[in-house]
């Protein structure tokens, strides 16, 4: 269980279902202003690997964070996450736009692939991060059925360019590994880097 008199943490991100996530199992925490964070690179270097792309950035997105509480004068554990589609070997985001988020839910279709969440807690001591692996099949889709999911306009802002606790859980035949990373927050991880934070935080810190 995580502590409850832990310190809140700031979550430096603007998703709802982060946030959902953090208050399924009882983590208090505020939000960084308006959320973001200062621009990371998110452009995928070249020879790098997937895993190595996500835990990037996600501990850039940490570390910008960290800057901008500081610079406010906050001193609060900062968590922040990163989410990948892994699928023929290219790295997918956010859609720029409806005609991509069509193309990455296309090359979903009738194939299985990977999804890749990086969490990290950065405080005053260090960075700590952690990665999350599942695996989810999609069946097959029909292009109306792609339109029609875009037309929702659940695609926007995902990565993969759908959300699977939404309406594209219908397109979803199997899952391995972990339902809130592909959310985008695994919660293991995530309670295991917060309650590791607060076994070495000093007792008068709390």
């Amino acid at each position: 269980m995580i502590a409850s008199d832990a310190h809140p943490i700031v979550l430096a991100s603007r998703s709802p279902r982060r946030r959902a996530l953090l208050e399924q199992i009882g983590v208090r925490y505020q939000l960084l202003g308006d959320g973001e964070t200062d621009a990371v690179d998110e452009t995928v270097h070249a020879g790098e690997s997937p895993e190595a792309y996500v835990m990037r950035v996600t501990r850039a997105k940490a570390e910008s964070a960290w800057a901008r509480l500081q610079a406010a004068g906050g001193d609060s554990p900062v968590l922040a996450a990163d989410t990948a589609v892994v699928v023929d070997q290219r790295i997918l985001g956010k859609p720029t736009d409806r005609r991509e988020a069509a193309w990455m839910l296309e090359l979903l279709s009738a194939k299985t692939h990977e999804v890749l969440t990086g969490v990290a807690l950065r405080s005053a001591a260090r960075c700590d991060a952690a990665l999350s692996r599942s695996r989810v099949s999609f069946r097959r889709l029909s292009e109306d059925e792609i339109l029609a999911y875009l037309a929702t306009g659940e695609a926007d802002d995902k990565a993969g360019a759908y959300a699977i606790q939404g309406r594209a859980a219908q397109f979803v035949v199997a899952l391995e590994g972990s339902f809130s990373g592909v959310m985008g927050l695994p919660l293991y991880e995530t309670a295991q880097l917060i309650e590791a934070r607060a076994r070495a935080e000093p007792a008068h810190e709390r």
